[in-house]
């Protein structure tokens, strides 16, 4: 009976959950530190109550920091739970064989690493010094980073995922900032109605940012302008969008005009040699329409108006020239549950191939799509722009590789 009940199930498509759950036991264990996020402006996580369930069940260890994952709304019951250890103390969750953290860590952070120990964390390079690396080296970490972590068909999965995010979020933020003529905004609905012009939106940038930035604007009704100098770039986001929209390389007179009509103007240039290129000077934002909004989604690689400085989630804006500007680096910590999913999707299964192949080191060697994300490995810079850009030696990683192994 109990045979024909397990084959009826089967062909109806009805599995235990613990089936679904359990991927592949690996025979080595990997333990996983998810330490607290320090910074006030960071609000995500990088392992969901879900995914550390699944490391779990396939015989991994996972720490997690009593509150890490407070700000997304994951309480310490369920990662305890899901079968993580919760630990009160960050010196215990950075002991860990792999540390998972967004931001990078602190120098006082890192002293509590285990030598030899890997991180996985955000670079932000520009708010890095000479002094980071050479904390890491002499713990000798190896670590990964968000945005040169790449995939199995050569794409960068973190920095997809949070400029997907952004994309989607700095259309909301507009609409709020446009609508709102207590905090300078036009009183203005974002898109139009019947019998009311739409609101004009330029996009400065064609990539990842600027598609969902579109596709959000185009669907509340917005009148969509794109601009890059990459021409490949422009065709692809009128393709991935399936309709005409305008578009145009990057001059000083067809940028400056449409800034004079813009309603809103998204700043997503990809930082080109480490730092994004200013291409707003603060003489077109003194000609564009007062109560209009700028939202600088490049300003955590240098921003790309001339007007813009780092604000914070607490204080998002500043007036200036009755042009409002938002230069929050993290958007996507604005919505954090959304954000700490995402991440936890793209680091789950890295972990559970991390764990098959018995550890940090291996994965390195056996895939070339995580290797790209190796900066420092064993004591030794293996980045050739950050060794450029702090003036430090640096070794290839295969040549460093080939010697051990």
């Amino acid at each position: 009976m109990g045979a024909k009940m397990a084959e009826i199930s089967k062909e109806a498509g009805i599995y235990p959950k613990e089936a679904l759950a359990r991927v592949k036991t690996s025979d080595h264990s990997v333990l996983v530190g998810l330490p607290k996020e320090n910074e006030l402006q960071e609000k995500r996580v990088v392992l969901t109550p879900e995914a550390v369930a699944l490391l779990v069940n396939n015989n991994q260890r996972v720490m997690v920091e009593s509150g890490a994952g407070k700000p997304s709304k994951f309480t310490d019951k369920e990662y305890a739970d899901a079968g993580a250890k919760v630990v009160y103390s960050a010196k215990e969750a950075f002991e860990a064989e792999v540390v998972l953290k967004v931001e990078p860590p602190s120098e006082e952070e890192i002293d509590y690493m285990k030598p030899g120990s890997c991180l996985i964390s955000a670079l932000q390079l520009g708010k890095q010094s000479a002094d980071y690396i050479h904390t890491l080296n002499r713990k000798k970490i190896t670590a990964v980073s968000f945005e040169h972590l790449e995939d199995k068909v050569g794409g960068m999965p973190v920095v997809r995922a949070m400029s997907e995010i952004a994309g989607s979020t700095v259309m909301l933020i507009a609409a709020e900032y446009l609508s709102s003529s207590k905090s300078g905004g036009k009183g203005l609905i974002l898109g139009g109605i019947t019998g009311v012009p739409p609101t004009n939106v330029v996009i400065i940038g064609a990539g990842t940012v600027a598609e969902y930035a579109a596709r959000t604007g185009l669907g509340l009704g917005a009148n969509i302008k794109i601009f890059d100098n990459h021409l490949y770039k422009l065709r692809r986001v009128k393709q991935l969008l399936g309709q005409q929209v305008y578009t145009s390389t990057i001059d000083n007179y067809t940028l400056g005009e449409a800034l004079k009509e813009a309603d809103v103007v998204i700043g997503a240039l990809r930082a080109e040699k480490g730092r994004a290129k200013v291409v707003v000077s603060e003489e077109m934002v003194s000609a564009m329409m007062p109560g209009s909004i700028m939202i600088d989604v490049s300003i955590d690689q240098g921003g790309c108006f001339e007007t813009s400085r780092m604000t914070t989630h607490d204080h998002p804006v500043f007036t200036l020239y009755d042009v409002i500007h938002y230069c929050v680096p993290n958007i996507a910590s604005r919505v954090c549950r959304t954000a700490s999913v995402s991440l936890s999707n793209i680091f789950t299964p890295i972990l559970l191939q991390m764990a098959d192949h018995g550890g940090a080191e291996e994965m390195i060697f056996n895939y070339k799509w995580f290797m790209k994300g190796v900066y420092t490995y064993r004591g030794s810079l293996t980045n050739a722009h950050l060794a450029r850009k702090f003036q430090m030696n640096h070794k290839e990683l295969q040549l460093l590789l080939a010697a051990r192994y």
